[in-house]
């Protein structure tokens, strides 16, 4: 990159500083009034979207462990979009402004932990799916098996993948620093001397330690798993399993894809600068000239548009985060909706009445009970009929048909109660008789 002249150091140029930070010619091609319009807007786009599905698939998962439903795999999927959250949040307005301006205006701070932690966070996620292949396996090889994990257990692993990706991307942070440019400030990275052999490898080992082994490592065991996941089972529990943990592995499987493909070019640039600089370290031609602007910026809108990519694969290919999505937009709409209208029921004055059926067997009895649940319905409805001594039909009819059925043996029942026309062998309440003859 480029070389400061009179200072005994040597200046990288950062992803951040890429815009404001160039001595190379790399704007021929591309008017920086249009990039610094258009470049902000779609960081902003990605941004708003982005932080929107990221928070929805958080709330959910949270939703499901408070639920009870907490598991090793839900949990690293929850730290995948909790990294992809801080990136969205952190990163990319800083980012947005700094390629808004032509020199560095964001203060040393920003300057001193923007790359940092936008590194660390990418390092989390690749480090997440590293040991999200290594659990799915372990569910596939025996989905039947019941597993328990406490939260305990799973915060300890949250701790050692961010203790090792904030640990392993320190020099971002260590060399990074303000330095005055033709064009103003430039957040750049100034390696000293004492700290090149350091640097020459760590340029090699950190993109191996960061992006292929964890990558290559998920991919071998998520390909181990969709194996196991082909072995057909001839038991239709088992097999419903299998057809579960298969789409579990293709999900999972699609966001390690898919990172290996977005982040790919970032580092295609980021080994293409380094490169450069350490050749002119070494006072040496290097063979290719810096990266052309079109594929730096092209880079770092693909590896901000992975946080964004993440939450919709889980959710198009997770039918748990459809019915999850499904469940939380019915939440949020149900309070704008008018309440639903009373529908007609037994328990409303606006219900028919039923009639009660004819008794077959023990009429007396029968005719009680449903005299009785005509009574409770209300005294809007609960009018009784009047017994007549004698040729009350057409009376009779009419109140039936404005209160309800009256069956002719509850008719009788009433009209020999009150009028004593009954035999003792028909004696509808024989107690009460009893009883009276018993004070005599």
């Amino acid at each position: 990159m480029d070389k400061l002249i009179g200072n005994n150091a040597t200046v990288v140029n950062s992803s951040i500083d890429k815009w404001s930070f160039n001595e190379r010619g790399s704007y021929q091609h591309l008017d920086p009034r249009e990039l610094r319009v258009l470049v902000p807007a779609i960081l902003g786009v990605i941004c708003v979207l982005g932080v929107a599905c990221n928070l929805t698939a958080m709330v959910i998962l949270f939703s499901n462990a408070h639920r009870g439903k907490l598991s090793l795999i839900n949990s690293l999927i929850f730290n995948l979009m909790f990294a992809d959250g801080l990136v969205l949040a952190f990163t990319v307005p800083f980012r947005a402004a700094a390629y808004s301006k032509a020199s560095w205006n964001l203060g040393w701070v920003v300057c001193k932990t923007a790359d940092w932690f936008l590194q660390s966070c990418m390092a989390a996620k690749s480090f997440t799916v590293a040991v999200m292949a290594k659990a799915c396996y372990r569910y596939v090889s025996n989905p039947t098996k019941q597993v328990s994990i406490h939260l305990g257990s799973i915060l300890v692993v949250f701790f050692l993948i961010w203790l090792s990706a904030c640990s392993v991307t320190i020099p971002h942070w260590l060399f990074a620093r303000l330095q005055r440019g033709m064009r103003g400030l430039a957040c750049v990275l100034v390696v000293p001397p004492e700290a090149r052999d350091f640097m020459t490898v760590y340029v090699k080992a950190y993109p191996l330690g960061v992006y292929c082994a964890p990558l290559s490592f998920a991919l071998m065991y998520f390909w181990k798993a969709y194996g196991q996941c082909q072995r057909r089972s001839s038991k239709t529990q088992n097999l419903r399993t299998q057809i579960r943990s298969r789409k579990l592995t293709l999900m999972l499987f699609s966001l390690t894809v898919a990172m290996a493909m977005l982040w790919l070019p970032q580092w295609v640039v980021w080994v293409w600068e380094h490169h450069i600089a350490e050749k002119e370290i070494e006072g040496a031609q290097p063979l290719l000239s810096s990266p052309p602007l079109i594929l730096t910026i092209s880079a770092q809108l693909l590896t901000f548009s992975l946080s964004l990519v993440n939450p919709l694969i889980v959710l198009f290919l997770s039918e748990e985060f459809r019915e999850g999505y499904r469940g939380l937009w019915r939440r949020l709409t149900l309070r704008k909706q008018p309440p639903p209208k009373p529908k007609p029921g037994p328990h409303n004055p606006t219900a028919l009445q039923s009639p009660c059926p004819r008794p077959e067997t023990s009429g007396q009895l029968q005719g009680e009970r449903c005299l009785r649940s005509s009574s409770s319905q209300g005294p809007s409805r609960g009018v009784q009929p009047q017994p007549e001594q004698g040729g009350g039909g057409g009376e009779a009819d009419t109140v039936s048909l404005k209160d309800g059925i009256v069956l002719p043996d509850v008719e009788q029942f009433w009209h020999e109660r009150e009028t004593g026309s009954y035999t003792d062998e028909n004696d509808p309440v024989p107690w009460e008789h009893q009883s009276k003859e018993g004070k005599k």
